[in-house]
């Protein structure tokens, strides 16, 4: 079957080949990185024969998308992607009378209006990061795994009108998004309900060189973390672990009031609410060196440069030291070293991928979720992490944890 695909494509279908997999859980290989990709995505084949598609993988979405095309609704607003377009026929609308349609639209929190197209379920969906996409609900099949018994017929949607956060369309590397967040028609959901796994259960391990891997449908409720938190109720369409403070070494950034926190693998960089980002942007000035002064790179807002460019994160090491920490209370902590707030960019600067938002809460993204295996248990209703090496599929869970 991937006869004929591109050789990246290729590479992951043949590396998903030589991976473990049951009927009842998954474990896919990733393509991509924080710098200067952006994303982390994996390879899928939709269709009967399977065309390839990248999608993005996103726990802040419960919508699986791809930019396409459809009888009666021509992409005019689409993006460069990387493989033609994906085109849905008629005979795979969802009409706005499906059960499937009731529940995308619960998802998104809009109510449903089915008006002068009841042949279809159109919606529209903005994005935690900016982005937004408009598109109908389709069914296809849907090959998570080439060769194996992964295979089903899965409801997504044909996104035929993208605007990314810039409010332009872009060359962009993925042809849509893998939806991996709470929901009812997410991907997830509706695996479970045909029976192709049997935990719902997400797990990404995103490397610090690119690529890693995400486990889907495997029961890691033994991984060996030092404690389950479980999913903020108030957060019914996000993954939250609940609210926490920010340190940054032993000193309290912002004081002692908690901020809501949102797990997001669709954002790239980690976001703060603005008033938390200055004070914590002054708070690591302050323990930098002379060595280091601040330059404008097109990369990110905030950037640093040294007299010899910096190449690697061992560079970065050397310049940086202070440790963020997110504490949620419960002896649960996320720590942050400079690996995971900091990008080296292809000017030799170092900058800083930590963000500033308008909203309350903080967005946790890629470049913070470096080097753990996250873990979602929707099952449970829980959440973990572990400092892990995500460099290399990983023959078994546990393996993943040995190699630390």
């Amino acid at each position: 079957m991937a006869a004929g695909w591109p050789p990246a494509i290729g590479l992951l279908l043949l590396l998903a080949l030589l991976l473990p997999a049951t009927a009842s859980s998954m474990v896919l290989p990733l393509g991509g990185n924080v710098y200067p990709v952006g994303q982390f995505y994996v390879a899928v084949g939709i269709g009967e024969p399977a065309k390839p598609y990248f999608l993005h993988i996103d726990t802040g979405s419960t919508l699986t998308w791809v930019e396409c095309d459809a009888d009666g609704a021509s992409c005019n607003k689409c993006n460069t992607v990387p493989h033609p377009l994906y085109r849905a026929t008629k005979n795979k609308h969802v009409s706005c009378a499906d059960a499937r349609c009731a529940s995308l639209h619960k998802d998104v929190g809009k109510p449903k209006n089915c008006g002068a197209a009841p042949q279809t379920c159109s919606y529209e969906i903005k994005f935690l990061e900016g982005s937004s996409s408009r598109g109908m609900l389709v069914h296809d099949k849907f090959s998570l795994l080439p060769k194996s018994n992964a295979y089903a017929d899965i409801a997504f949607g044909c996104g035929y009108e993208q605007v990314e956060a810039s409010g332009k369309n872009e060359k962009v590397p993925v042809d849509g998004v893998l939806g991996l967040g709470r929901g009812s028609v997410d991907l997830m959901s509706q695996l479970k309900q045909l029976k192709v796994i049997e935990k719902n259960t997400i797990g990404h391990c995103l490397s610090y060189k690119g690529g890693g891997f995400l486990v889907i449908g495997k029961d890691m409720s033994t991984l060996p973390v030092k404690k389950w938190v479980p999913m903020a109720p108030g957060q019914p369409r996000y993954y939250s672990p609940g609210r926490a403070t920010l340190h940054l070494d032993t000193k309290s950034v912002g004081g002692a009031d908690p901020v809501e926190v949102i797990l997001d693998s669709g954002s790239t960089y980690t976001y703060l609410p603005s008033a938390l980002h200055k004070q914590l942007v002054s708070e690591l000035q302050a323990t930098l060196g002379k060595s280091l002064q601040v330059v404008k790179d097109p990369s990110l807002p905030l950037c640093w440069k040294r007299p010899e460019k910096f190449k690697s994160v061992d560079d970065l090491k050397k310049e940086f030291k202070a440790v963020m920490s997110f504490n949620f209370g419960n002896e649960v902590t996320m720590v942050i070293p400079p690996e995971n707030y900091l990008v080296v960019t292809q000017q030799g600067n170092a900058c800083f991928g930590i963000l500033d938002h308008k909203a309350k809460y903080i967005i946790l993204g890629d470049i913070t979720m470096q080097g753990l295996l996250v873990v979602y248990d929707n099952d449970r209703k829980q959440l973990a992490w572990v400092r892990a090496d995500c460099n290399k599929p990983p023959k078994s869970i546990s393996a993943i944890i040995s190699r630390i």
